[in-house]
């Protein structure tokens, strides 16, 4: 799944460092949260999606962790830090045994086709 990536012999030497470490404590956090958790939602105050994806898999009794960074009047700057590394522009961000499947309508299609239980055995 190759997607554009700047490459870092075209970022300046003297600015690698801040590119590789901008709101790293953002990646680390969800890093630690996925260890931790099977099934983890990442997602925002005030948006219904985050929401919808923790009511979906309740609904089909599956423990979740949810990690909350802000709203959509704060933190947006660093949650761009979690869209660059993820490369999924939205939220939630549900990751499945460390693996990034989507958000909250992806989450639903899973269940409905039985895939996130394969997933969970």
């Amino acid at each position: 799944m190759p997607r554009p990536v700047l490459d870092a012999s075209r970022v300046h030497p003297s600015i690698r460092d801040t590119v590789a470490n901008h709101h790293r404590h953002m990646v680390d956090q969800v890093e630690a949260a996925i260890a931790k958790h099977t099934v983890l939602v990442v997602g925002m105050a005030l948006n219904p999606m985050p929401k919808k994806a923790r009511a979906t898999l309740d609904a089909a009794g599956i423990a979740h962790g949810y990690l909350e960074f802000g709203s959509y009047f704060n933190n947006w700057r660093e949650r761009n830090a979690l869209k660059i590394w993820t490369g999924w522009p939205t939220f939630p961000m549900v990751f499945v045994r460390g693996v990034l499947v989507g958000g909250a309508t992806d989450v639903q299609a899973l269940i409905t086709s039985g895939e996130l239980k394969k997933m969970l055995a």
